[in-house]
């Protein structure tokens, strides 16, 4: 194949790493950084806050993140935050409170933690937790808000919602956990990697990204080259253009190495 990506989407969570690991491994990295050699640019596009991150830049020679679905735009190697959206999280809140009961809620403190309001399970949050009551953090404006069912299956959820509106936000459910995720409305990985494009005067056709989640979709949709891992539900393998190996195999460097050999 000729065809060389000027711009590489990488999820992290199931696709550079295990979920919620931040253990890379030696071939992703070696396949990463031959990626930015060839002069490709390299974008970390996470669901984590960017505290959550933080970690993971700090292994990579990435050019820049998107975090929290792209509500949140950092740039590492000047460790700054160069945009930030958000919205209030109240409304959402309170309709999820009615519909699941027993739900935890957390909004994003950019850079340090977050407001929690109930107590998640041990290495849910990244950064400090703080915890909060619902008039406390219902109108602090936040890039991202996250919600665990406890007790619950990620198929009990995804049926709970499964006729939900939430007006005024965006939001995605996990695969792999009981998990929501809301980030403000006209958000997402692939909104926010247009804008992105377009600001850099690089095609979303010369684009190649690679997840494994519900919030990767759009990204899948809007890249030349839309890859999904090979343990991602199928849903995401539907709107991907070519699905991969899985994690635990290394896919993300096995693909990458197609355009970028050793």
């Amino acid at each position: 194949m000729n065809w060389r990506p000027r711009l590489v989407a990488l999820d992290i969570d199931g696709t550079l790493t295990p979920v919620g690991s931040n253990d890379i491994s030696p071939a992703v990295k070696a396949a990463i950084t031959r990626v930015t050699e060839h002069g490709t640019m390299v974008v970390l596009c996470t669901g984590r806050s960017l505290i959550g991150t933080t970690p993971i830049a700090a292994q990579l020679p990435a050019a820049l993140a998107l975090c929290s679905n792209g509500a949140v735009w950092w740039d590492p190697a000047k460790d700054e935050i160069t945009k930030r959206t958000t919205f209030d999280p109240g409304p959402t809140i309170k309709t999820l409170q009615a519909l699941l009961p027993g739900a935890v809620f957390a909004v994003e403190q950019t850079g340090v933690g977050n407001l929690s309001l109930g107590h998640f399970l041990p290495g849910d949050l990244w950064g400090v937790t703080t915890d909060a009551t619902f008039d406390e953090i219902a109108d602090i404006p936040t890039p991202r808000l996250v919600m665990r069912w406890l007790d619950r299956t990620p198929a009990e959820l995804s049926f709970a919602v499964k006729d939900l509106e939430l007006p005024g936000i965006e939001w995605s459910v996990d695969h792999t956990e009981p998990w929501l995720t809301a980030v403000p409305p006209n958000v997402t990985k692939g909104t926010a990697l247009d804008e992105l494009s377009k600001e850099l005067g690089i095609s979303a056709e010369d684009a190649l990204a690679i997840g494994d989640g519900s919030n990767d979709v759009e990204m899948l949709k809007w890249a030349g080259l839309g890859v999904a891992m090979g343990q991602a539900p199928a849903h995401v393998h539907a709107v991907a253009d070519v699905v991969g190996p899985t994690v635990v195999e290394d896919g993300a460097a096995q693909v990458l190495s197609r355009f970028f050999p050793a």
